[in-house]
């Protein structure tokens, strides 16, 4: 099979190209840019950064598991905050949501921590908080409308109680299963699915108690909100804008652009404002920047000079650090089997 898709390969050698956005003319790209010197900040200030990572092995029984995020902090010293978990989960269509679930509460969790604990000026996400709050429900599975209720009512104050106590980057959601809702294993999964929506939103609501001390960055993005092109705008302004600068500023409310109910703390949400630009800064590659807040230029400039002080080639050294940090490869994943010794066929012996 292999050889016949070498072949194929070798037959289109050089044909496959990058995709060319239609635009009326360059100048629609340097209409929506400002050229700008991005100088680095003199300002003394503290800074966070977070990523998280989660990997999986199938074996004939179960899935072996391990989820791990990281927070890094320089306050003129580097400090690391870590959250990790191992464990078997049974087969579950929705276990990558599940996974992904808990690798963002301990992503929250540590940044949490560093804004609580360790009062950072800035944080920085890796990704989008606006784009999280696009898909506030778990897809996995479906849970009837009384079962929501029941589940909020019963552990709301407790994830509530939680968030107080920073220093424990746990999930609660398994705890909170068992201490309300044991006698329904028959639902165990999607209902501890469904806890770990609301214990993500909860400890979300509480980060963005301070907004202003927020910043996500993506590399990547499908946003299309300034071109309205097929491709999205981060690859046409990567592609036409070689100088330093910032995008036009894009301007989003949470109750105009999504149009959903939050399970809980729908009008925290709602009332939500978020910033939105592209960056360009040490000619590196463009990046999104988002600010859960509604900034003023001035604003956005200083967030920039701020962003530059701590980069390298143009992207935030804590935040790469973090990635690199906390990636779980399958490599990983095999020695953390050994180092447990877990025990179990996965059916590929006889390959």
């Amino acid at each position: 099979m292999l050889n016949s898709l070498y072949i194929k390969a070798a037959s289109k050698r050089g044909s496959i190209k990058e995709i060319i956005p239609e635009l009326e003319g360059n100048s629609i790209v340097s209409d929506n840019w400002s050229e700008k010197n991005i100088t680095s900040s003199d300002d003394e200030f503290s800074i966070g950064a977070g990523d998280g990572s989660f990997n999986k092995k199938k074996f004939l029984g179960f899935n072996f598991y391990a989820v791990a995020a990281e927070s890094l902090i320089f306050d003129g010293q580097l400090k690391t905050i870590e959250q990790s978990d191992i464990d078997r989960f049974p087969y579950l269509s929705y276990l990558d949501e599940f996974l992904s679930n808990y690798m963002s509460i301990f992503e929250l969790k540590c940044c949490l921590s560093s804004l609580e604990e360790y009062n950072v000026d800035y944080y920085l996400i890796d990704g989008s908080i606006y784009g999280d709050l696009q898909n506030p429900f778990p897809k996995g599975v479906e849970t009837s409308a009384k079962a929501k209720k029941e589940l909020i009512s019963a552990t709301l104050n407790d994830f509530e109680e939680m968030v107080k106590n920073p220093s424990d980057k746990s999930v609660y959601s398994p705890k909170l299963f068992n201490k309300y809702f044991k006698i329904y294993q028959e639902y165990k999964y999607p209902y501890t699915l469904y806890l770990t929506t609301i214990e993500r939103l909860v400890v979300l609501k509480e980060i963005l108690k301070n907004p202003r001390k927020m910043i996500a960055i993506s590399k990547s993005s499908s946003n299309n909100d300034i071109f309205h092109s097929n491709m999205p705008d981060i690859a046409i302004f990567d592609k036409y804008t070689q100088k330093e600068g910032i995008s036009k500023v894009i301007r989003k409310k949470v109750s105009k652009d999504i149009n959903t109910t939050f399970p809980v703390f729908d009008e925290f949400f709602k009332d939500l404002k978020f910033t939105i630009f592209y960056l360009l800064a040490d000619y590196k590659n463009v990046l999104k920047v988002e600010l859960p807040y509604e900034a003023s230029m001035a604003e956005i400039e200083e967030i920039a000079t701020k962003l530059k002080k701590f980069s390298t080639n143009g992207y935030p050294y804590l935040l790469k650090k973090a990635h690199n940090d906390v990636v779980i490869s399958d490599k990983n994943i095999k020695e953390l089997i050994n180092i447990a010794k877990v025990r179990e066929k996965s059916g590929r012996e006889m390959l």
